[in-house]
């Protein structure tokens, strides 16, 4: 199942809380990328926010891999996780029915 996870920041926290888990984060991104759990990783252009594409059993196992990152062990983030669904709109395209 696909699953978004949107970033949020938690508490007032300021960037410099973030830096000492920056590059253990980068790692622990890495590893559950190369694992095939984090299908995406992008950051919106609008706002400082972490938009991750997951590929898990449901979302309960996602929070788990997310609660593996050193950002959020620490406290300093957390995720809104909403579980997709594959389009079937395009069956339409393929029926008699007008």
């Amino acid at each position: 199942m696909k699953i978004l996870a949107l970033e949020n920041d938690v508490q007032d926290s300021t960037p410099e809380a973030f830096t000492p888990y920056l590059k253990s984060e980068a790692a622990k991104v890495w590893d559950l990328y190369q694992a095939g759990v984090i299908r995406e990783l992008y950051f919106r252009q609008d706002r400082p926010q972490a938009v991750l594409i997951l590929e898990c059993e449901n979302t309960e196992v996602a929070r788990e891999f997310l609660g593996s990152l050193p950002l959020v062990q620490e406290g300093l983030i957390a995720f809104d996780l909403i579980p997709l669904n594959p389009y079937p709109g395009f069956s339409r395209l393929f029926t008699s029915e007008k």
